[in-house]
């Protein structure tokens, strides 16, 4: 039985009604508890459907769920929901498969979790976290990420991240540094990447035809689903489309190259732990000198990168990427003028 969105939080609030012996709860009232849960986590949120509440039903009474032990009791036409035994509840049961895979998901987005709901993820997990978990979650701040809680459109990140999931086609009103003023477009998102403390979407721009277009989502001002048919991404593997670049930026029809740098003093160190690319062959030359080889396509960021490390690095090849990195600097000294 394939597991929708929000589907544990659902479970969850079945379970209290369940147990609640001083109330029936027929069908429409099931759907009734669900739908204001779930609108007070995300105002968004549509309606539950009557399919929707027996599939979970069913799944709850499935091995694969809790086995839960539900009576169903009959008013004339209706039809009321309890369990046999009220003091039965799924908070009591240990801690299973299903719910390891729903953690897992929320760990893969824990670096936004200012930005993606990962609090109400790891709550609608909580019924199947044994103590031992639970003291792990309640001892507060173990460990920190490089994050910026003032960047633009964090607010947006819950929804781009839905829509992907959902593959929703969405409106977008966009504002490059380029625009003069916003301007609209429809967009099909595949791919969330974080790079430098910014977040970018990947998607389909139908208009221009590329499956790898891409958003910085503090330049997005609004977004809407539309009601539109989603084209799936047949295309690129992400995994595979960031390898041979640094951030974000692939041009069309670039190349990979051979780069040669070559790095001086302290800085070698560093960098011999802490490579620019996975592509990254070291040698030292001597104690102050450190040669580098790299293959990798050269963008933007790539450039920033080298010139990040001031007069303690020096592009030997290719000489186009030197040329340029040498005028950056020459143009750079002509703002100082004493």
């Amino acid at each position: 039985m394939a597991v929708t969105k929000n589907p544990l939080i659902r479970y969850r609030i079945l379970d209290r009604c369940f147990s609640n012996s001083g109330k029936k709860y027929y069908i429409e009232d099931l759907i009734e508890e669900c739908r204001k849960v779930l609108q007070e986590i995300n105002p968004l949120t549509k309606g539950i459907s009557r399919r929707q509440i027996l599939d979970d039903i069913n799944f709850m009474e499935s091995s694969e769920g809790w086995n839960i032990n539900l009576a169903r009791y009959r008013t004339g036409k209706r039809v009321y929901y309890r369990y046999n035994d009220v003091s039965y509840s799924i908070n009591n049961f240990p801690f299973g498969n299903l719910n390891i895979l729903e953690l897992q998901k929320a760990v893969e987005i824990l670096s936004s979790i200012n930005g993606i709901s990962l609090v109400e993820r790891l709550q609608s997990i909580s019924p199947h976290i044994d103590s031992k978990f639970n003291q792990i979650l309640t001892q507060g701040n173990l460990i920190s990420f490089d994050d910026n809680p003032y960047l633009v459109g964090r607010e947006k990140m819950e929804e781009l991240y839905q829509s992907i999931v959902d593959k929703h086609v969405l409106a977008v009103t966009y504002n490059d540094f380029k625009s003069n003023s916003p301007y609209v477009f429809t967009f099909h998102p595949y791919h969330l990447k974080q790079y430098n403390n910014r977040w970018f979407v990947f998607g389909l721009n139908p208009v221009v035809n590329k499956s790898d277009w891409n958003l910085a989502v503090d330049r997005i001002i609004s977004i809407s689903r539309i009601d539109d048919c989603f084209v799936p991404n047949e295309e690129i593997n992400w995994k595979e489309y960031f390898e041979d670049i640094v951030g974000v930026t692939k041009y069309d029809d670039a190349n990979i190259e051979k780069i040669t740098l070559t790095f001086f003093g302290e800085t070698c160190k560093y960098v011999v732990t802490k490579p620019l690319h996975g592509s990254q062959k070291s040698k030292w030359i001597n104690d102050n000198e450190l040669e580098i080889r790299l293959e990798l396509i050269i963008n933007t960021e790539l450039e920033r990168i080298i010139l990040s490390y001031g007069s303690n690095v020096r592009v030997d090849f290719p000489e186009s990427l030197s040329k340029k990195i040498k005028q950056t600097i020459s143009d750079a000294l002509e703002n100082y003028h004493y």
